[in-house]
């Protein structure tokens, strides 16, 4: 049968399935009010959009209503959970709180476990350095739920990038970081997915 298909140029469910655009969520890491995430994110997937070699979806964590891990079981892990299961890979944004991640981001990775498993991510950071305490941070969680994390990460300064801390104004220089994070995000998706 393989023969057959290969001859009269019939693919296979898995090349298929291959052949599909990758599905990677834009993760935005924080839910306190006031949040400058949203415009982040938005940023990186109005990048990401004009790329076309996927499909690109920013997720909004704070619109799971995530109860804290060990607590009560709610509707909204669920879906958590069926999102995550539904993506190839993540664009994680990334705010540094006291040399961490966020308690919420935190908690939102631990609600779930297999569907984070063998896909790849990359870190969008900001902060007063870039955010980079924090996106160490979030390396070695990663590792520990199986996500590939890529080398190139964008880092974005408190001080440069924002006006009064609160309106987003990257710098031009980020774009090339931005699409090479995009660009490693997306093989490394690709390859992971024949795996999973």
């Amino acid at each position: 049968m393989g023969f057959f298909n290969q001859l009269f140029g019939r693919k296979s469910k898995e090349e298929q399935k291959m052949n599909e655009k990758l599905n990677i969520g834009i993760i935005l890491g924080s839910t306190r009010q006031g949040r400058v995430s949203p415009q982040v994110g938005s940023w990186v997937k109005e990048i990401a959009d004009k790329r076309g070699d996927a499909n690109y979806e920013i997720i909004d964590i704070a619109d799971f209503k995530l109860p804290f891990l060990g607590e009560a079981d709610s509707p909204g892990i669920a879906a958590w959970n069926e999102k995550l299961n539904s993506l190839d890979g993540f664009i994680f944004i990334v705010q540094e709180y006291n040399h961490s991640i966020t308690g919420a981001l935190k908690n939102a990775l631990d609600l779930a476990r297999e569907p984070w498993n063998n896909k790849a991510a990359g870190i969008v950071s900001y902060g007063s350095t870039g955010g980079a305490r924090a996106a160490e941070h979030l390396r070695g969680i990663m590792g520990e739920l199986m996500i590939a994390d890529v080398r190139v990460h964008p880092t974005l300064s408190l001080f440069t990038d924002f006006e009064n801390g609160t309106v987003f104004k990257p710098q031009d220089l980020h774009l090339d970081n931005v699409n090479a994070m995009i660009d490693q995000v997306i093989s490394w998706s690709g390859a992971l997915k024949t795996i999973r």
